[in-house]
């Protein structure tokens, strides 16, 4: 079992930086790849980033490319979302998750099977 609870969102101006946090319980964290989702309001779950169980090896969505960056600390059980550049179109619900079933990173959100309650970003224009 893994638990995870997101923190960090908030409001935010165009431009602006958020660092959001995803702590997690359980032992299986540190052996798991991580991810970040987001899904804004009438639109599907986007996937925006992820990391593989050692945190050397990372990959993006391309809409958040150069801006954003995940990182982790398996020695605090918790992984991190760096938003640099913040748009508009980033303000979305954002969704930490942990694919327990996998080392390496995974950018498809079934293979996740455990998942954060979800932050608020919200970015003003």
């Amino acid at each position: 079992q893994v638990q995870l609870v997101e923190s960090g969102g908030g409001l935010v101006q165009t431009g602006g930086s958020l660092r959001l946090s995803c702590a997690a319980s359980g032992r299986r964290f540190s052996s798991s790849a991580m991810g970040w989702f987001r899904q804004a309001p009438g639109k599907e779950r986007e996937f925006v980033a992820t990391i593989n169980w050692r945190g050397d090896s990372t990959y993006y969505g391309d809409s958040v490319k150069g801006r954003f960056t995940i990182s982790r600390d398996n020695s605090k059980n918790t992984v991190y979302l760096q938003m640099n550049s913040l748009k508009p179109e980033d303000a979305a619900v954002y969704y930490c998750a942990a694919a327990s079933g996998w080392s390496t990173w995974q950018d498809r959100d079934y293979r996740y099977d455990y998942w954060g309650q979800g932050t608020q970003v919200s970015v003003s224009s």
